[in-house]
């Protein structure tokens, strides 16, 4: 059967990955014990008991804005999910995985199985155990090929599960937990599409993390970038459009649209970065394609600037990627000037239109 990664291992990605799951279920707790404290607050008219409520809330909320806090400074630590090569190259933007709460599956299948097809549930026990222990690797994925197809075998298999064993008329009894990618909120569903959206999440943050390691100085790390990169896109995209009522954030059709915007940015700026390394830079016509394509680059983060900054994504956004953006938009659109500029300072008598111009 397929293997996560070792959950213990002891890279500076798990390291962070744990930090999150941790942060996760803090978030979790306080957020539980917020819910209670604001029940008690509305049910009594005891003065002195709604002063102590009233403190405990404000205590709840800062505990739960220094969680947000710390989470957002792990989501910002991008240079953990970058290629250590020895080549300077700009950071990309990875995002981390969504965890989820562990789930026993087994008394719930095999009630179903004996109530709806009459057949022994003990039967399908291992294969059932089987399934759960999928669920568990698909925790833990390696940043490799290996992890992109145990979430792909993973997600298989729920599709087999949705028209099997969740009929739209009844329901399991089970919920699926997962905590969202960039806040730590938790959500739950009993819909099975939310478990399968999230694992299509986890795909994308996948692919994301396998574009930012790569060793973009080289010919085959750019070409892969490129590839990770638009197939994170395809993921988020396609979560976008045939996944519309997830209860978490990250899921939004607003947040989705800036993660699609944001990897085809990404992969805009590595095609550029894929020109400089396969042209000579020395005559004029090459000189003009850099400088369209660096606006082109420009272009799109811009974009991605521009849908970071709308209101229900503004305050979502980790502040990092956001003046990442914006640097990234503005140092494209200098490249574009930078190269026209000496294509025609350098190269005059190569351009065609050069002696057409007009003398001051």
């Amino acid at each position: 059967s397929q293997q996560g990664c070792d959950p213990f291992a002891q890279t500076q990605r798990s390291k962070l990955q744990h930090r999150r799951a941790r942060i996760n279920q803090q978030i979790n707790k306080e957020m539980r014990m917020r819910a209670g404290a604001e029940n008690l607050f509305r049910a009594t008219s005891n003065h002195k008991v709604k002063e102590t409520v009233a403190l405990e809330l404000s205590y709840v909320n800062s505990n739960l804005q220094l969680l947000k806090e710390e989470l957002e400074e792990l989501n910002s630590s991008m240079d953990v999910y970058q290629n250590d090569s020895e080549s300077i190259s700009v950071p990309m933007i990875p995002l981390g995985l969504k965890e989820t709460k562990e789930l026993d599956l087994l008394v719930p299948l095999k009630d179903f199985i004996s109530e709806h097809y009459g057949e022994e549930g003990v039967l399908f026990e291992k294969e059932i155990k089987e399934f759960m222990e999928l669920r568990q690797a698909m925790r833990t994925p390696s940043r490799n090929e290996a992890g992109l197809e145990l979430l792909m075998e993973y997600y298989n298999q729920l599709h087999f599960l949705d028209s099997r064993f969740f009929p739209p008329t009844k329901t399991l009894g089970v919920f699926f937990h997962w905590y969202d990618s960039l806040t730590g909120v938790p959500s739950h569903q009993r819909a099975l599409a939310f478990e399968k959206g999230s694992v299509l999440f986890n795909l994308g943050a996948l692919h994301t993390q396998i574009g930012a390691r790569q060793d973009r100085a080289s010919l085959p790390g750019l070409n892969q970038a490129i590839d990770a990169f638009q197939k994170a896109a395809g993921a988020f995209n396609y979560l976008k459009e045939n996944f519309s009522n997830a209860p978490s954030l990250d899921m939004s059709a607003a947040s989705l649209t800036m993660l699609v915007r944001l990897m085809v940015a990404q992969v805009q700026e590595c095609v550029f970065e894929k020109m400089t390394l396969l042209r000579a830079q020395n005559d004029f016509l090459a000189r003009l394609q850099l400088a369209q394509e660096a606006a082109r680059v420009e272009d799109v983060y811009s974009l991605v600037h521009q849908t970071m900054s709308q209101p229900h994504v503004k305050d979502y956004v980790p502040f990092s990627w956001t003046t990442m953006v914006h640097v990234k938009s503005e140092h494209f659109k200098a490249l574009s000037h930078y190269f026209a500029a000496i294509a025609l300072c350098d190269c005059p008598g190569e351009c065609p239109a050069w002696r057409e111009l007009p003398a001051h």
